[in-house]
């Protein structure tokens, strides 16, 4: 653990500090529908007529069933939409490379999972997609799905601000002015920027460049449909191929990762994600855009402070959040500096620590934080490979997605998440002092601490449900490349991502087959969609309450005793749902390697 690491990590959380305010009075602005902003004379217009084209009255605000069957309508239809785009890609247009149509199973599986802001990839980029498909397809759903995340988490604070409210706003009026306010003006900034440092943006066919030594490797075998070929064990078929030239991948990229990295989206252009010297080229691009994917979250912090009235509460969910992720950070540091137990036993001292799977540009410091930025957010994006860090270092991002990805969380899913934990500590609180709970004035109830649990038992039951299905299914164990611990790590990890809408991976996992990519899309839908019922129910509770004058029984939810609560109930409930099953895998793991036990 160098000392360049810890300046590195000191500066990324005072530029995460800096922009926090001045991002939240934006989305303040933007989130109000009277609100003004300096964009508004050019895109004031654009704004109604989009309402006029859409049919929608912007002054007419919705209650919590109308808001979430609109957001439900909307997801459908988009799924729907991208669906079809990747099941006809081989005749639209924008396809160079004469890419043919996704399978269904596939489709289904990659069009929820950009509905979902999961960003899950089953496929190879660079190989799978047409030009098409990234930018209406998928570029689409990085925008819309984070502008509803954005929405539901706006339409939960309102609930928590208004007084004996029936209604939470619009959630066409949301999307639009999300859409239109917040993610496109910063992404095409940010866009230019990344050119700037050396990531392609264009319509160009892929380059083919001849080696000078061709070498051999063995490949799945595949049939005329692009499928891959079982054997009679349930394995891909392998068959040798000589490589005597190097592909380039070329297209629009700047513009997608954009929006990937602050729509924390994390589905990558190119299969090496963000490892790609063209999606991420540059040590500034690198710190730029984990910066950008804790952005918005972090504005929303601030935005709670300011709609509730009450800013020493958002700073105090803001300084839970952030000592959750530097937990994170120096566990996963320490776990990737420290290296392979084996090498340990046998006395052998490793100076870079554990540099497998890892970009030599940006190091273990820079893998470690990029990972536990990506996980603590909705990401997903890589810059390394989960699957290659130690038992314990993988354990640091696996658990961040199963604590809900509350650590700051996807853009509105990490607050949203977030409040949910700060009901329940506050319900935890009132128990204990023996009084009626209450949050920001108004009474906890039975049937809010019901929404609250639903939201979150819903989670633990998609992840580990179907991790214990597949852990005993042969068409399951036949996508292991790994076996024992790791194996079961695997499965934990690709459930855990896809409930929890990451989309990051241990990439041993042989994924693409029939059953995981139904059985992995029905989980990203359960993780967004039933997730998010509960908390829209909570919402419309909440918003009909009054509220009440603080008394001297109130419990304060601001300074370091609520932080403390705070995340004591994450890591609680996180603990007690999940700690088996990381036990099996990852922390079982670690104790076998120290025994010089390889899987």
């Amino acid at each position: 653990m160098q000392t360049s690491g810890w300046i590195q990590l000191a500066l990324y959380m005072v530029a995460l500090a800096a922009i926090t305010k001045p991002m939240g009075l934006y989305l303040l602005r933007v989130l109000d529908a009277n609100g003004r902003t300096w964009l508004d004379p050019v895109l004031g217009p654009l704004e109604r007529l989009t309402y006029r084209l859409m049919g929608v009255k912007p002054e007419r605000e919705q209650d919590w069933k109308q808001y979430t069957l609109a957001m439900l309508i909307f997801s459908l239809v988009g799924c729907v939409f991208t669906y079809a785009i990747l099941r006809l890609q081989n005749i639209l247009p924008l396809n160079p490379q004469g890419l043919g149509a996704l399978s269904p199973d596939l489709a289904f599986n990659t069009a929820v999972s950009f509905t979902t802001n999961t960003n899950w990839q089953s496929y190879v980029g660079e190989t799978t997609m047409s030009y098409l498909s990234q930018m209406v397809g998928l570029a689409f759903h990085n925008f819309v799905s984070a502008a509803s995340g954005i929405a539901i988490a706006a339409a939960l604070v309102r609930g928590i601000a208004r007084h004996s409210a029936k209604t939470l706003g619009n959630f066409w009026v949301d999307l639009v002015r999300v859409t239109y306010y917040l993610l496109l003006p910063i992404c095409l900034v940010f866009a230019v920027f990344l050119v700037s440092q050396g990531m392609i943006q264009n319509f160009k066919p892929y380059t083919k460049a001849k080696l000078v030594e061709p070498y051999k490797i063995s490949v799945e075998k595949k049939n005329n449909n692009g499928e891959t070929v079982l054997g009679t064990d349930g394995k891909p078929v392998m068959v040798e191929q000589t490589v005597d030239e190097q592909t380039i991948v070329q297209g629009p990229m700047a513009s997608q990762i954009a929006i990937k990295m602050l729509g924390t989206n994390g589905g990558g252009y190119a299969n090496a994600n963000a490892a790609h010297p063209f999606e991420n080229p540059t040590p500034l691009s690198n710190f730029l855009q984990m910066l950008s994917i804790f952005a918005v979250g972090s504005g929303l912090t601030y935005y709670l402070g300011r709609v509730t009235r009450n800013q020493a509460h958002g700073w105090a969910v803001w300084g839970a959040m952030m000592a959750l992720f530097l937990a994170g950070v120096l566990a996963c540091w320490w776990a990737e500096a420290a290296g392979n137990p084996i090498h340990q036993k046998l006395g052998v001292a490793l100076a870079d620590g554990n540099m497998e799977g890892k970009e030599v540009r940006f190091g273990i410091f820079n893998s470690a934080l990029f990972a536990t930025v990506t996980t603590a957010a909705s990401c997903g994006a890589v810059n390394a490979m989960h699957d290659s860090f130690t038992a314990l270092g993988g354990l640091v991002p696996l658990f961040n997605i199963e604590l809900g990805e509350v650590v700051v969380g996807g853009v509105g899913a990490g607050l949203y998440g977030m409040l949910v934990f700060v009901v329940l500590a506050v319900f935890i609180a009132g128990l204990m002092v023996g009084r009626t709970p209450e949050y920001l004035g108004k009474k906890i109830q039975a049937y809010d601490v019901k929404m609250a649990m639903l939201s979150l038992l819903v989670l633990c039951l998609s992840i580990l449900g179907f991790t214990a299905w597949v852990s005993v299914s042969k068409w399951g164990l036949a996508g292991l490349n790994n076996a024992g611990p790791h194996g079961l790590s695997e499965m934990l990890y690709a459930y855990s991502s896809g409930t929890g809408n990451n989309g990051s991976a241990f990439a041993g996992l042989t994924a693409n087959t029939p059953w995981y990519n139904t059985t992995l899309g029905l989980a990203m839908l359960i993780g967004r969609f039933l997730m998010i019922v509960p908390i829209m129910a909570l919402a419309g509770s909440l918003g009909m309450k009054k509220i009440a004058p603080p008394s001297a029984g109130t419990f304060p939810v601001s300074g370091l005793t609520f932080v403390i609560l705070l995340v004591g109930t994450v890591l609680l409930i996180g603990a007690l749902n999940f700690l088996p099953a990381l036990a099996l895998g990852p922390i079982v793991e670690h104790f076998l390697t120290a025994q010089g036990k390889l899987f």
